[in-house]
């Protein structure tokens, strides 16, 4: 029969407290291990049975730290396990701590941001939560776009210390089988989702006003979108306005209602003659 060891309140204690150190990291550190500290993050650092050796700090902006016993540690680039190891190797070989373990939670993420502005649901600032944090995911933590958003994204930043800027068709890698512009973001990466684009129909419909203009919208889906005709509305008698290149507005009959309506077009549906 094997012979129960009796736990002392030493080992409680120390079980205890890595225990909340977990839970604290789970609830602070983001979901991915491949996240990399940067400038401004704030870190808890501690090390097993080693109460002493425990810290909080900022990671500067050339990405250090200083930790106790041994100085100015390089984290910034690092994983938090990769940064866990560094310190714990300058501690074994310095000869601080035999066979030191540490745990590193996040504090606060700061320097790993993308700013995200415009037609998103929760416009702001928000971290990156992993090493190739793609858009679409950002986009899902903004809460997604609004109703009054556009189906495209600027993304704009830097990429090998060169200024970075493309649109992405926000549609195209959420419907594609193979989406290609997914784009893998960088810190300090800016997003902003643009206003939709709008048509204008007023007259003889059911709800005139205002509406989302989506891509191949037609004249006969811009009718529908505004209730359908009233009574005493026509097919036949429907003006269409629409500004030219030179700032002029152009006004002309609509004959085939599969025309496609454009951006700021203006639908004006007239009565019967009978």
């Amino acid at each position: 029969m094997s012979k129960r060891i009796p736990m002392t309140l030493g080992l409680m204690m120390a079980m205890l407290m890595a225990f909340m150190a977990s839970l604290v990291q789970a609830a602070v550190a983001p979901p991915s291990n491949e996240y990399r500290l940067a400038g401004g993050d704030v870190i808890k650092v501690m090390v097993f049975q080693n109460p002493d050796l425990t810290t909080e700090t900022r990671v500067s902006e050339n990405g250090t730290i200083t930790f106790p016993l041994v100085g100015s540690i390089k984290v910034g680039g690092l994983t938090l396990g990769q940064a866990e190891q560094e310190i714990a190797n300058r501690l074994q070989f310095g000869n601080f701590v035999v066979q030191p373990q540490v745990t590193i939670s996040l504090s606060a993420v700061v320097g790993n941001q993308v700013s995200i502005l415009g037609q998103v649901n929760k416009p702001g600032s928000y971290p990156l939560l992993s090493f190739n944090m793609k858009l679409s995911q950002m986009l899902a933590t903004a809460g997604g776009v609004s109703p009054t958003g556009a189906d495209i994204a600027v993304v704009a930043g830097t990429r090998d210390g060169k200024p970075f800027r493309t649109e992405v068709d926000i549609n195209d890698f959420f419907l594609s089988e193979q989406p290609q512009n997914d784009v893998v973001l960088a810190a300090g990466d800016s997003i902003y989702v643009p206003k939709a684009d709008q048509f204008f129909i007023y007259g003889q419909v059911q709800r005139p006003g205002a509406y989302t203009l989506t891509r191949n919208t037609t004249v006969m889906q811009a009718l529908a979108q505004g209730g359908g005709l009233t009574l005493r509305g026509s097919q036949g008698a429907i003006t269409l306005f629409r500004k030219s290149e030179d700032g002029s507005t152009q006004k002309k009959k609509v004959k085939d209602l599969t025309e496609l309506v454009r951006p700021d077009d203006v639908l004006n549906v007239g009565e019967s003659l009978f």
